[in-house]
């Protein structure tokens, strides 16, 4: 018997919906279940072939559960060692790379010093920073952002250099990222599952959150596929198994605006019901498929192009 666990928080619509998908298809030899934890033992393996990983993000003592799983031979979705090292600012550095265009993008140094640290610890920061240049890059209006991700907490949108020093002293020890503005025409945020499967889902994110995916805008058929395009390149080189890549469309162009969300808002009242429909049935679809593929013993994870390549020495881009 294979074993696929729901790991998760508060959130009930789709935990419970996707278990109960899974176990409704009737399929051999497999069976799904809210995981349960009464201990972790180093190096033991637990009874899951697959685990859904939808709360470690906020807990690390599950981030360490799971990739004590991985090691034993638990496919993990999504891949805990590949989570615990991306960021932000590092994902819109690889769609430079990979043909995917992005706002421009610069990394800064907390407002505050990190704990344990003093002046002596920044001995090769150069200060005061070239703030000339940066907003010259940058222009305004522009968008502070954590480099780290966090969802909507903490983002400021920025109209000149005075705002964005009153806001940039509010940051205290986070590290921000500062963006351009694309102001769009349409937006879209798109679900990936297994890198293999995509919804397209007008998304307006000016409205009420309970409003934003209440929006008309109608791609043509080559903008969907240019759209699928691209969020597939993304999910593929980062190798998620479950994300949402949102696309701001400007002059035509789709912008990745926000394309690390390995454990994206999937929640019934929020997505809709029909893209909710969809997010559980092509979810569990393909937490079978890595049940039915799950192999004792072995990496059952799923490893980004970008990992591949460096591992087999090949050129990265």
């Amino acid at each position: 018997m294979k074993k696929i666990g729901m790991l998760f928080g508060k959130e009930r619509s789709f935990p419970d919906a996707f278990v109960e998908r899974v176990n409704s298809k009737g399929v051999p030899g497999i069976v799904a279940e809210a995981v349960k934890i009464d201990k972790v033992m180093q190096g033991e393996p637990t009874e899951y072939a697959v685990i859904f990983d939808r709360i470690s993000q906020d807990v690390p003592f599950y981030r360490a559960f799971l990739k004590n799983a991985a090691l034993c031979g638990t496919a993990v979705i999504n891949n805990p060692f590949w989570w615990s090292a991306d960021e932000k600012f590092f994902n819109n550095c690889l769609a430079t790379k990979i043909g995917v265009p992005v706002p421009k993008t610069v990394i800064l140094p907390s407002r505050d010093l990190p704990p344990d640290t003093s002046a002596e610890s920044f001995s090769n920061l150069q200060y005061p920073l070239d703030w000339d240049g940066i907003f010259k890059y940058i222009g305004f209006p522009a968008y502070m952002k954590p480099f780290a991700g966090g969802g909507w907490k903490s983002v400021y949108q920025l109209n000149s250099m005075d705002e964005f020093f009153e806001k940039h002293a509010e940051t205290e020890q986070l590290v921000m990222m500062l963006q351009e503005e694309i102001k769009f025409e349409e937006y879209y945020r798109c679900y990936c599952i297994g890198g293999k499967y995509v919804r397209i889902m007008p998304y307006e994110p000016r409205n009420p959150h309970h409003l934003r995916y209440v929006a008309d805008f109608k791609p043509s058929e080559e903008r969907y596929k240019l759209m699928e395009d691209i969020v597939l390149r993304i999910c593929r080189y980062l190798g998620y198994d479950f994300n949402t890549v949102e696309l701001a469309v400007r002059n035509g162009v789709p912008y990745a605006i926000d394309f690390c969300n390995p454990a994206p808002d999937a929640e019934v009242t929020s997505v809709g019901q029909e893209n909710f429909d969809w997010v559980v049935e092509t979810a569990a679809t393909y937490a079978i498929e890595k049940a039915q593929a799950h192999v004792d013993g072995a990496d059952n994870l799923t490893w980004g192009e970008y990992i591949k390549r460096s591992a087999n020495r090949q050129k990265l881009f």
